[in-house]
């Protein structure tokens, strides 16, 4: 009984405020089922409920997605979380790691968390900076903006928040950045997974499948309330509530708590 009520709340509020942030069903769903799977059946039970989640949220909000955006900024996403996913393969063989003490609990970090922290926050604070407030990233920009959030998306597999970070700054509407920010999940989805596969494949025959399947409702069920309650939020508020949420993220998974 435990185990459906950690798994419901984690998938339940991770779609939520994945609607509002970008990211949060992967953050909130892994550590849920990893209290109950080996990690390899863990990563591959959120990547299917990460994957259906998004499919669903694409059925929501797709339409209002901004194609042009999309062959800019998400089909360099993709060649992104491809390259990141390798190195997640060759960097994860290497085991590099490190530990400290921080009010006397002991957390587990690397370099590579610490630098997506670093870029997290400071894009966080580009956008709670009164001069920067009319500023909007040009055309030319998005791709490398693509590249670089599928990048660290392949790698930490924390795909949204950068990808929130950019397409906030990018000019688009609520309605266009919604869309194009799902579509562009859905696409480093794909092609993160295609690399995973083989993780994936080796922890299938150990799913539960009525774990997963309560999660996958669980998580529509919130992704649906979020976008019912996102619609009557203003855009400039939807920026904040990103930005502060980018900020704790950041924290969280450069310490290594996330």
């Amino acid at each position: 009984m435990i185990s459906y009520v950690a798994v419901v709340a984690a998938a339940l509020a991770g779609a939520f405020l994945s609607f509002f942030c970008g990211f949060g069903l992967g953050t909130l769903l892994l550590p849920a089922f990893m209290l109950f799977f080996p990690a390899h059946v863990a990563i591959a039970a959120t990547a299917v409920v990460h994957m259906a989640n998004n499919v669903f949220k694409l059925f929501l909000v797709g339409k209002h997605a901004h194609w042009p955006t999309i062959k800019s900024f998400g089909l360099a996403s993709v060649v992104g979380a491809v390259a990141g996913a390798w190195s997640l393969q060759s960097i994860a063989s290497m085991g590099l790691s490190f530990d400290f003490e921080l009010l006397g609990h002991v957390f587990q970090t690397d370099t590579i968390r610490l630098v997506i922290a670093v870029i997290i926050i400071s894009f966080a604070l580009l956008e709670v900076s009164p001069a920067l407030d009319h500023i909007a990233l040009s055309g030319r920009w998005l791709p490398l903006g693509g590249l670089i959030s599928g990048f660290f998306g392949g790698l930490s597999g924390h795909q949204g928040a950068l990808r929130s970070a950019f397409l906030m700054r990018s000019g688009l509407s609520k309605d266009a950045f919604m869309g194009t920010r799902v579509v562009c999940a859905c696409l480093v989805d794909v092609s993160r997974i295609s690399v995973y596969a083989a993780s994936i494949a080796a922890g299938w025959s150990s799913l539960r499948m009525d774990l997963l399947t309560i999660a996958t409702i669980a998580a529509f069920v919130g992704a649906w309330q979020g976008n019912k309650l996102i619609k009557k939020t203003e855009l400039p508020l939807l920026n904040k509530i990103i930005a502060i949420a980018l900020v704790v993220f950041a924290v969280g998974f450069g310490v290594g708590i996330i």
